[in-house]
């Protein structure tokens, strides 16, 4: 039994037709759920901004506001409220385009009351699966962050489980991965997990170095070594000494130099340009790249031996798009991150911009997702992100609904032909199968059944 007000579910119903409003009460009077009721539409959205209610049944026409231009408004004002379109003439692209702006769900006149209920109580679940997703959230966000990574999917754990083996032993690691990945995090765990994390780590860019100064940037110079050298510079494997040298896009680094570095990697020895004189540093290598470095043997542009000797060991990232399991924990780690930073209240995202961003395919990758978020979290004034706060090119459907006849197919059977084709693509593997629709499992689930 329900006895506060506060915690029943709202439920605003919009129409200008109050027989319709009639059979919503008839149908939703169950326990639990509390029906308010508008016939005009400027009323019903005073009511959707004062209770912010966890339901909006809307019909699509009617006097005086266009049903699209009030399901803008509606989601503008109460971004967490899910609204379900009621139409007495379906139309395919009404559907889609209702989909595409943030409806939860789209249904036609004469409304089946049996029907309505298991829809409003599919979304009531739902919403308490999701509340309850971002409090598991916050467990998961304190439980799978390791040294600056943040992911709980086999593939990272993976990741993490090799780092802790190989940090106390290794002389020199090759990470690779896409750009975005974060090897940068891992070349900092790497060395802060070793036995010199108290020492110096430092950072080489080898994209970021004119290639005629790669040598004196990477071992230093004595003065008159070459126009404009002064005085004598330390490089950077020497101010590495003791610690752990970051060679970041080591695909970058020019042919002769790598001679050199190979040559401090096997044997600690190094000379500065213009000095005779050998010098030794004891330092830790951790090299990373984007790049296929296999490839760049094959051209000649990089040293097979060097690559032999760096890639001992091997830590590959895995691509976001590999790891999508990771995504509401990096959502609520970036959420919290730029709330922080803004001062603003922002306690998660809405369902459905959480299944806009689950449907990109991130070639950005992690700093993708944090660009996108950090525009999100600056844009909006809500507490949760929803649809409008994220950019355009998220929201562009990546595969359009081609045009049919309206009279051939609704929208609940085309979903069902679509579903049983990417089933059919992937062998009947629903793991694989919910991964390329952009839904999880549970969901996937729910429609097969």
């Amino acid at each position: 039994m329900i006895d506060s007000e506060e915690q029943r579910t709202k439920l605003v119903a919009i129409d200008d037709d109050p027989a319709a409003l009639e059979l919503v009460r008839e149908a939703l009077s169950q326990e639990g759920v509390e029906i308010l009721t508008a016939t005009a539409p400027a009323d019903g959205l005073e009511l959707v901004s004062r209770y912010h209610p966890a339901i909006v049944l809307l019909d699509l026409l009617m006097p005086g506001i266009e049903g699209m231009e009030l399901l803008d408004r509606i989601v503008e004002t109460s971004p967490t409220t899910d609204v379900i379109l009621i139409t007495g003439k379906y139309s395919t692209d009404s559907a889609v385009e209702a989909i595409h702006k943030g409806a939860s769900d789209y249904i036609t006149k004469p409304v089946s009351i049996d029907d309505l209920r298991k829809r409003i109580s599919v979304l009531i679940k739902e919403a308490g699966r999701h509340k309850r997703a971002l409090e598991l959230d916050d467990e998961f966000l304190k439980t799978f962050r390791f040294e600056g990574m943040v992911g709980r999917s086999p593939l990272m754990l993976e990741v993490y489980r090799t780092i802790r083996r190989v940090a106390p032993h290794f002389r020199s690691v090759l990470v690779t991965g896409e750009t975005g990945t974060g090897k940068e995090l891992v070349a900092s765990a790497l060395h802060s997990l070793s036995p010199v994390a108290s020492r110096r780590l430092v950072t080489c860019n080898c994209t970021t170095i004119v290639e005629s100064l790669f040598e004196s940037e990477l071992f230093g110079h004595v003065r008159g070594a070459f126009t404009g050298a002064t005085q004598d510079k330390a490089g950077m494997v020497e101010y590495a000494a003791g610690g752990t040298l970051f060679l970041d896009e080591i695909g970058d680094m020019p042919l002769e130099a790598q001679a050199k570095l190979l040559r401090a990697v096997e044997t600690g020895e190094y000379q500065r340009v213009g000095s005779p004189a050998v010098r030794r540093a004891d330092i830790r290598i951790v090299a990373a790249t984007n790049c296929n470095l296999k490839e760049l043997i094959d051209s000649g542009s990089f040293r097979e031996d060097l690559y032999y000797r760096l890639s001992m060991v091997e830590i590959r990232i895995p691509p976001l798009a590999d790891r999508k399991e990771d995504l509401p924990i990096l959502e609520k780690y970036f959420v919290d991150k730029f709330a922080a930073e803004y001062g603003k209240e922002i306690r998660g995202i809405t369902p459905r911009a959480q299944i806009i961003l689950s449907r990109h395919s991130w070639p950005g990758n992690i700093r993708e997702l944090e660009n996108v978020l950090g525009h999100a979290c600056m844009l909006t004034d809500s507490e949760m992100i929803d649809v409008g706060d994220l950019p355009e090119t998220l929201k562009a459907p990546t595969n359009p609904v081609p045009q049919q006849d309206d009279n051939l197919v609704s929208l609940a059977e085309m979903s069902q032909k679509h579903i049983d084709r990417v089933l059919e693509k992937v062998g009947g593997n629903k793991a694989r199968a919910a991964k390329i629709l952009g839904i999880n499992r549970a969901t996937l689930y729910r429609y097969l059944k």
